[in-house]
């Protein structure tokens, strides 16, 4: 890296034009994808987080009948 502050310019102009082509490529999503994918990921945390309390009871239950 040069520190050459003319190249430091040009180089940081270089890379704000490749992010601003590279933004443009961007397909966004819309409002309502954007809500259904938050539904479903909070849907599957809240099953997750069930399923593991389950095993977590029936564990915490067979240890104590064991020991």
């Amino acid at each position: 890296m040069s520190s050459n502050p003319v190249d430091w310019f040009r180089d940081t102009r270089s890379f704000v034009a490749e992010v601003q082509v590279e933004t443009r490529k961007v397909t966004w999503t819309t409002q309502k994808e954007m809500v259904a994918g938050t539904i479903s990921v909070i849907i599957l945390v809240a099953l997750i987080g069930l399923g593991l309390f389950a095993v977590d009871g029936l564990l915490s239950w067979l240890t104590q009948r064991l020991w």
